[in-house]
């Protein structure tokens, strides 16, 4: 007889290593979140909080350039984080990580556009269609015309 699979939820939160590793992950996204809440402004998108250990807070970065706009801000963030969440912060270091431009997110393309071709290409086949079937085919052909007006 075969066992049936295990929660996910319950295998992290068993004992060993995984659970501690859980709760820091967890821990460091938090703390990423309310950085960036600190940090406002397009600094926030050029950071990430890649450590919490002994009390320091290791923020990367993605340049010396926003590493030193961090660190003129860092009593600030400090200061905060003590009063609201970790009191047992002693301090901040910055550190600059280029590879972290590779994880940025870019800008998403809007891909619900439709050439006039392929406009006409799907009315032909509408019209060969029958049903909900033609009037879907048509709607979507209609997409071409608005994309032009916008």
């Amino acid at each position: 007889m075969k066992k049936p699979p295990q929660d996910l939820s319950q295998l992290l939160h068993q004992r060993g290593q995984l659970p501690n590793i859980a709760e820091k992950a967890e821990l460091l996204m938090h703390l990423d979140y309310y950085v960036k809440q600190v940090l406002t402004g397009p600094v926030s998108e050029q950071l990430k909080v890649a450590n919490f250990r002994q009390g320091v807070l290791v923020i990367e970065t993605t340049t010396a350039a926003w590493a030193a706009r961090i660190n003129f801000q860092k009593t600030k963030v400090l200061q905060q984080l003590q009063a609201e969440t970790l009191p047992m912060l002693s301090a901040i270091e910055v550190k600059v990580n280029p590879s972290l431009l590779m994880y940025a997110t870019k800008a998403k393309e809007n891909h619900n556009q439709i050439t006039q071709a392929a406009a006409t290409h799907i009315e032909a086949l509408a019209e060969h269609a029958e049903g909900s079937l033609a009037i879907k085919l048509k709607r979507l052909a209609a997409l071409a015309s608005r994309s032009r007006q916008s």
